[in-house]
This record gives structure tokens, C-alpha cells and sequence, in this order.
């Protein structure tokens, strides 16, 4: 192991990373001490890590702290060789030391590090998803318009679909809408938006007058542009009543506002 695969192989950022076996960590240890180029490498190594790590760290959780010094201390009691126990031939060595806290100190900062990195992740996965569900609400809205403008040009271009003006009588004399019906494929379209606004407690209701009978053909809710109501076959006249919220089972005769004979 010398200088030359040691630079070339990126030895001491593995090194400084933990990322060599004991074994290499120790080979790697002893020509630092012996090289000069190589210790003012390592320093800088370090410095630079110190750098990265303090500009991208943020204060990490009280329970991350106590994590991390815990792992500190256990890291530096397996480093540290009580000096009784050391051979004759090994003479204590500072350089030891001072790698071991060294590293102990890059371990605290990248731990910052990737900390940061990971919750700059986390918002900005947030921040996409909420995006994405925005989005999609868009398209959504602009789909389900896009097909009401579809239906409403479709009913008005059709040449079998014949208009019918539904005027208000004395009980709503500035009620109006007006009906498309095509008795070839059997639809009624109604534009209910000249009515006027009701209590939330009551709805517009359309009926059908067959051989004297009232069957009702839908509600008619004045915040949409065309409704489509239910084509009964030989009716003689189309009848808005007000009803109850909900509508009713019968017309309420007495609420009628406005008529028209097919």
C-alpha cells in the first residue's frame, strides 16, 4: 500500500466513509504517519466533508441528538486502547486518536447531512403529490365542462329538436325555460336557468300531462345549463311546478307556474 494506489483508488475517502476492512484501515493508518503529502491529504478530506456537511445541515430531532451521542461514545470506547495493554513494540499513537475523533465528528455531520437531504425529500414528495391532486381535480372539472358543452351544442344542433318557451304565469310572471324535445330518439332537454332562485327547501319539478294524468319527467335545478329530463310518450303539455327539496310524488297544482302545450 502506497502513496500512489492510495491516491489513485480513492483509499482515504473510503477510509474517512468506513468503508474499509479493519485490516486495510490499519495498513492505511501506518503510512499516513510515515507520509506527510498523505496526513495534509487526509486534512483536507476532512475539511471538506466538515464544509459539506455544516452547509447542508439542519438541527435534527431531540431523539436523533441522543441516538447520535450514544453511537459517539460506544464508537470511541471501541477505538481507544487503555495504554497498560499496549505491546513494548507499539508505541501509543496520537494519530490513532485523533482519526478516531475525527471520524466520530464526520459521522455527527453527515448524519446532519443526510438528514436535511432527507426531509428536503420528503416536502418536495409532498409538495409533488398535492401538485399531481390538483392537477387532476383541474382536469377533471374541465372534463366533466367539456362534456357539457358537448351535450348542449349536440341538443341545440339537432335538427329533430324542437323548442318549446315555457313562459310564468301570474305566480312567477318572470319565469321562463325552454324545452328541446325530439320525439325521434325520445329525449327532453330543459334550460332552467331564467328561473328564478328558490329557498333551499324547495325545487323546480317537471311534469307531463298524459290523458289527464301528471307523471313527473325530473327536477330542474337552475345552476346547470341543460338538464336532461325523462321523455314521456304522448304527452300533451309540459308543467313546472314548485315543490318540496327533493321533489314530490304528485304536482302541487296550486304552485304551478308555468305551462305548454306540445
Amino acid at each position: 500500500m502506497d502513496r500512489k494506489n492510495i491516491l489513485e483508488k480513492g483509499l482515504l475517502t473510503q477510509y474517512l466513509l468506513g468503508e474499509l476492512t479493519r485490516e486495510d484501515s490499519l495498513l492505511l493508518e501506518s503510512e499516513i504517519l510515515k507520509d506527510k503529502v498523505l496526513q495534509e491529504k487526509l486534512r483536507l478530506l476532512e475539511s471538506d466533508f466538515e464544509q459539506l456537511a455544516m452547509e447542508n445541515a439542519i438541527a435534527p430531532p431531540e431523539r436523533v441528538r441522543t441516538s447520535l451521542a450514544h453511537a459517539i461514545e460506544k464508537e470511541l470506547k471501541q477505538t481507544t486502547i487503555p495504554l497498560q495493554r499496549v505491546p513494548a513494540k507499539t508505541a501509543f499513537n496520537p494519530m490513532r486518536l485523533l482519526v478516531a475523533a475525527s471520524l466520530a465528528a464526520l459521522f455527527a455531520l453527515t448524519s446532519f447531512f443526510f438528514y436535511s437531504r432527507w426531509q428536503t425529500a420528503e416536502e418536495n414528495f409532498i409538495l409533488a403529490q398535492e401538485s399531481q391532486q390538483e392537477l387532476q381535480e383541474q382536469l377533471q372539472s374541465l372534463s366533466e365542462e367539456m362534456q357539457e358543452t358537448k351535450a348542449v351544442v349536440s341538443v341545440l344542433n339537432n335538427k329533430d329538436a324542437i323548442p318549446f318557451l315555457l313562459k310564468g304565469n301570474s305566480l312567477s310572471p318572470e319565469a321562463k325555460a325552454v324545452a328541446y324535445v325530439n320525439h325521434n330518439n325520445k329525449s327532453v332537454w330543459v334550460n332552467p336557468q331564467a328561473l328564478p332562485k328558490l329557498s333551499q327547501e324547495e325545487t323546480y319539478q317537471m311534469w307531463a300531462d298524459v290523458d289527464g294524468e301528471m307523471i313527473s319527467m325530473g327536477l330542474l335545478p337552475t345552476d346547470k345549463e341543460l338538464i336532461a329530463l325523462t321523455y314521456i310518450d304522448k304527452a300533451a303539455s309540459l308543467n313546472i311546478t314548485i315543490e318540496p327539496k327533493g321533489g314530490n310524488d304528485h304536482p302541487t297544482v296550486e304552485r304551478l307556474i308555468s305551462n305548454v302545450f306540445l
